[in-house]
């Protein structure tokens, strides 16, 4: 014989949404990109959407490079992307299919976006010094009268 009992409780919902930005791990690189996993679900960075160079694909060692700027993307590395497709699946949500892009500014492998954070800040003046402005000379005539 069974019981039946008064519950309450709390429910989290991740719904993701066009344009939005989120934050994942590459769980997987393939010769036509690499998946992105983020929450419960995984998106899909096709290598044109990787960065703004040509790619090169090292699938044994599940690793994408770039070929001027030798920036790779590889299994475990934690990137930002911003979703530009979208087709969610209510009946089964791990087979929805998201597409994201990487290159975009503020987007990118973490420690891309690190670097160029440090190459946008203003360089401090030679000497270590900080810049004081010249003091004001006093105005001719000598004051009040």
């Amino acid at each position: 014989m069974g019981s039946y009992q008064d519950v309450e409780y709390t429910a989290l919902l991740f719904r993701p949404e066009l344009q939005e930005v989120v934050e994942g791990q590459v769980v997987e690189v393939r010769k036509f990109g690499a998946f992105v996993r983020f929450g419960p679900l995984d998106g899909l960075l096709h290598v044109s959407q990787i960065m703004d160079d040509r790619v090169n694909i090292d699938e044994h060692n599940q690793r994408l490079v770039g070929v001027e700027t030798k920036r790779d993307l590889k299994v475990g590395y934690k990137v930002r992307a911003r979703i530009v497709s979208l087709s969610l699946s209510e009946i089964s949500p791990r087979d929805s299919r998201i597409g994201l892009t990487m290159r975009q500014p503020g987007l990118g492998r973490l420690e891309w976006i690190v670097e160029a954070h440090k190459k946008a800040q203003p360089k401090a003046p030679a000497g270590g010094g900080k810049v004081t402005p010249p003091k004001a000379k006093p105005a001719a005539g000598g004051g009040a009268s």
